[in-house]
């Protein structure tokens, strides 16, 4: 790669902001057979592209999707703790929400924009014995 043309996708990268395949087409000019190369480094990860109708998507080395973008430039980004779980996600409108996980997977914190939070300990069986939220609820079964 000649070096005004590295130069050229190192300012992409550093510059670009969601939605990225609209930007990428409208503002840099780029071309689809370099979008995956640029989100790569955007991403700092080799990314996959899956180009549709409803929409353009990203996927990680994991498969998992950690960004859509659809023909209105509306987007989501997602994601992923080490062992695939979802444990942030935003979008285009300013929505956002985070979840913790256990070592077994449950869920044991999420956390909305609006403000709601919510905190689980499950016991060894996977049930939810106690519960506490923003809204001053709270289920307390840990000791029957």
């Amino acid at each position: 790669m000649n070096k005004k043309y590295q130069r050229y996708i190192e300012y992409i990268v550093n510059d670009i902001e969601a939605p990225y395949f609209k930007n990428m087409r409208d503002a840099y000019g780029v071309k689809d057979d370099e979008y995956e190369f640029i989100l790569s480094k955007v991403y700092n990860e080799p990314v996959s592209i899956l180009i549709t109708i409803e929409g353009d998507r990203v996927y990680n080395t994991n498969d998992n999707q950690i960004y859509f973008e659809d023909s209105n430039g509306d987007w989501k980004k997602r994601e992923y703790d080490n062992n695939g779980n979802l444990i942030y996600q935003e979008n285009s409108n300013g929505g956002w929400y985070k979840y913790e996980y256990d070592d077994n997977g449950n869920i044991i914190y999420r956390e909305y924009n609006n403000g709601f939070w919510e905190k689980r300990e499950y016991d060894a069986n996977g049930n939810i014995i106690y519960r506490e939220n923003s809204d001053g609820h709270i289920e307390d079964n840990r000791y029957e």
